[in-house]
């Protein structure tokens, strides 16, 4: 098989701090983050910490020294959302000379059309989701708000009283003054110009003023992450790009006005725009314009602009005809502003990424070497606190999975990746974006050997990790004619056909193939293997070659940081089902030195075999025992059918008989060949993704990343069948000894209603109040109803609840689980 070897590097331990001192850190980057992570580090004992930045301080000439200052909590990222509200609590302490960092303002963002109203109802629903006090407010309170609206091209608002504006550098001055009280030092003026490093750790920084000597180095670079990370050895997957923002001319309705802002910071999403104001001006930002990405590498020094016009690094020249659209749509909405004009203007650079999130985490090519990268005023304080904690405790309190530098695939950290994904990032700010959009470019990008075949049958594809994943099949239009199936709002028909449905019945009733390519798969080999992964997994592999075991991923606080299946195909050789590359690092940084891990996914495929008539299907083509007693359930054998060797496990996602057969990559195209022809007369049916969400949620099957994450233990997600206590120690094994009985869990809802159909991430109220959210969620074509999961307080079936969805209130109730055939008989048959 065409396989990409990676070996795996030594552990190297944290540096043992010399007497009587603390691990030195040195930051680059005296930003509003890296003044936030001092502040965080030396909170929590770290004293010896240097910041070091080129320009002068405290207003070194980065994205900081220009940002307007917004903050706006609610996100559909629960991560996010958690980042900023620690923001808005943290800057909201402090102060500067009786000035305070944070002006608690609020914020309002207005809908001009129909389709923005209804998001605006979606976000109402995060900010119940995720703790965040808001409400939907009609026009005339938006008017009453922001008195400068025209109040008839408004249909209403969302009112979050807590945001509001940062005063960024103020909040630099006030964390740094506190953090060298505490023995921080921050030194401008310090251009860097190389990292040192020995035996694959970090061992300093190098400036243009000298070297200082260092345990653990923090790139918070902002849009020169890139440059930075080139000297580390490290890629940081982020594009800068310049965002126009202006000041108006004095306003006579603002005459006299005392405050530099006293109403919500305002966001008018259908033209790309915000508006703050500054005392008797109102400032604009706008990203309707074209998008204009910077080379951080040609970006000039402090010293170099320092006499320009511009004077910062950060603040390019304002190019007047990109903003003269965003001028036209900003006096449409506020018509006071007719009369006047741009006083100033500026294009600010900041960062994005490929999806748009942080990037944050140590990096396994440079340990000790850090990244809080991508990180903007708004989210800054709560990534600080979370790397802070990851730092000096181990791992950060919060789940950070969706931020961690480890999520990115190795295509996805290709510059001309992040510039296509960046770049879209960029536009899409202020787009209504639906969970199952795609991105347009670039595609197709990974693609399985079956991808030709998938065309011909009209495979609907969206992607992810760069993979093509077909999400159903036109040529399955057929037989999805006749069902009986509720009809769906715009926004659950987007990305949907009621072709799932066909396809998720023709596995319940006959016998359908699945892609499983893109599914991460690794070999872990080596005379040490069993005894390592015994050790990092939760579940017992005791037991011989040919078998395979459902298990879990722990932290040493006991929460979830993956679930895998381990295959044991020879005493020393183990494939590994795994969810994403932050699976293969964390493997790597803990395997023993005679230990082998391989990612082995792009040079393998799978097809997948599920349904009643699956071993119908498959035992002719092979001379191998495919019967119940022959090949048992969570069993694992090399087999061949037809041509085509195989590695078959007898598992199924789609709580179905059948099996996950492997081949090599380039005998993919055969094996899909051989299995459709011989299904022929069974009925085949292929079947995309949309179906499998559907029956993985009737059988209770959990998503990682989606329905558990590191912050939950197993017993709350329901997954303490996967831990044996009794089988020695296991890293989590401590930590769930000494948890006590789940205050939450994660819970199996049906909506009452066979017509109600949610997506995921929607408030769960009980008794009327907010008391979880949803994590996944899909129609259940079996049961003819939608099943939600969701976090909740341990409820007993039949607690009568509901689920706000758009604004509207849908009857659910608590189901026992599973759902469907509790007595595994279709799997075991």
């Amino acid at each position: 098989m065409s396989q990409s070897p990676a070996r795996a590097p030594r552990p190297t331990p944290r540096p043992t701090p010399r007497p009587g001192s603390r691990p030195r850190v040195v930051v680059i980057g005296a930003g509003v983050v890296g003044c936030s992570l001092a502040d965080e580090l030396t909170e929590r004992g770290w004293s010896d910490v240097t910041v070091l930045d080129q320009g002068p301080l405290p207003a070194p000439g980065g994205s900081t020294s220009h940002a307007p200052g917004l903050v706006f909590r609610t996100s559909p990222s629960r991560t996010l959302t958690g980042f900023a509200a620690y923001t808005v609590e943290k800057f909201g302490t402090l102060e500067v000379d009786g000035v305070p960092c944070f002006q608690p303002v609020g914020g309002l963002e207005i809908a001009t059309t129909g389709e923005r109203w209804a998001e605006l109802h979606r976000r109402a629903g995060f900010a119940a989701s995720w703790g965040i006090r808001g409400e939907l407010v009609p026009a005339g309170r938006c008017k009453e708000l922001w008195p400068l609206l025209d109040e008839r091209k408004v249909l209403g608002g969302f009112l979050t009283p807590g945001d509001g504006l940062v005063r960024a550098v103020l909040a630099c001055r006030a964390q740094a003054a506190r953090a060298e009280r505490r023995g921080a030092r921050f030194l401008g003026r310090h251009t860097v110009t190389g990292i040192e490093r020995a035996d694959g750790r970090v061992t300093g920084v190098v400036t243009d003023r000298g070297a200082f000597p260092a345990d653990h180095v923090v790139s918070a670079a902002g849009f020169w992450g890139p440059v930075v990370g080139r000297m580390a050895g490290v890629d940081v997957p982020l594009l800068p790009l310049a965002h126009q923002y202006v000041r108006t001319r004095p306003l006579p309705e603002l005459a006299g006005a005392r405050a530099e802002a006293s109403r919500p910071v305002l966001r008018f999403q259908d033209r790309d725009l915000y508006f703050r104001e500054h005392t008797d001006r109102i400032g604009i930002g706008s990203y309707a314009h074209r998008p204009l990405p910077v080379d951080p590498f040609a970006v000039p020094s402090y010293d170099e602009v320092s006499t320009s016009p511009t004077r910062i690094p950060s603040v390019l020249p304002f190019t007047a005809e990109d903003f003269a659209p965003s001028w036209e749509d900003s006096r449409w909405l506020l018509p006071a502003l007719a009369g006047s004009g741009i006083d100033e203007g500026f294009n600010g650079v900041f960062s994005f990424t490929p999806d748009g999130l942080p990037v944050i985490g140590e990096s396994r090519a440079l340990r000790g070497f850090w990244l809080a990268e991508a990180v903007w005023v708004t989210h800054s304080a709560g990534v600080a606190r979370a790397v802070a904690e990851w730092m000096v405790e181990g791992r950060p309190r919060a789940d950070v999975h969706d931020c961690d530098l480890a999520r990115f695939e190795d295509v996805q950290r290709t510059p001309a990746y992040v510039a296509d994904r960046g770049t879209q990032q960029f536009i899409e700010v202020y787009d209504i974006v639906h969970p199952l959009q795609p991105m347009e470019r670039p595609r197709p990008l990974r693609v399985s050997p079956f991808h030709s075949r998938q065309r011909e049958l009209g495979a609907r594809f969206l992607e992810g990790g760069g993979w093509e994943r077909p999400h159903w099949y036109e040529a399955n239009a057929p037989l999805a004619e006749g069902l009986a199936l509720p009809e769906r709002d715009g926004w659950a028909a987007r990305h949907w056909s009621p072709i799932a449905a066909a396809e998720a019945l023709a596995t319940r009733e006959r016998v359908t193939m699945y892609d499983m390519t893109p599914l991460r798969r690794l070999e872990v080999s080596g005379p040490a293997a069993w005894a390592f992964l015994q050790r990092v997994t939760t579940n017992d592999l005791a037991r011989g070659p040919g078998t395979v075991t459902y298990t879990l991923l722990l932290d040493e606080s006991g929460g979830i940081r993956s679930d895998v299946t381990v295959a044991r195909l020879a005493d020393d050789r183990f494939q590994i089902g795994a969810n994403s590359p932050a699976d293969e690092d964390w493997l790597l940084r803990h395997a023993p030195e005679d230990t082998d891990i391989r990612d082995i996914t792009s040079g393998t495929c799978c097809v997948a075999v599920w349904g009643p008539l699956a071993r119908d299907l498959v035992q002719p083509l092979t001379r191998d025992d495919f019967s119940h007693r022959g090949f048992g359930y969570f069993r694992a054998k090399r087999a061949h059918l037809g041509h085509v060797p195989v590695t078959a496990m007898r598992l199924s996602y789609a709580g179905e008989l059948g099996w996950e057969l492997y081949t090599s990559a380039d005998l993919g195209l055969r094996l899909w060949d051989t299995l459709w022809e011989a299904g022929q007369r069974h009925g085949v049916v292929a079947a995309g993704r949309s179906a499998l969400n559907s029956l993985r949620l009737e059988k209770g099957y959990r998503a990682w990343g989606h329905d558990m994450t590191d912050e939950h233990t197993p017993y709350e997600a329901g997954l303490g069948f996967a831990v044996r206590m009794d089988k020695g120690d296991f890293v989590g094994r401590a930590a769930l000894e000494k948890a006590g009985e789940p205050r939450r869990r994660l819970t199996a809802l049906l909506l009452d209603d066979p017509a109600d159909v949610v997506l995921g991430k929607e408030p769960v109220y009980l008794d009327g109040a907010p008391a979880g959210y949803v994590t996944s969620a899909s129609y259940g074509y079996t049961l003819g109803r939608c099943v939600a999961y969701a976090w909740l307080p341990p409820l007993p079936a039949g607690t009568a609840a509901h689920i706000e969805y758009f604004g509207r209130a849908l009857p659910a109730t608590v189901a026992e689980e599973p759902l469907f055939d509790p007595g595994m008989s279709r799997i075991r048959r």
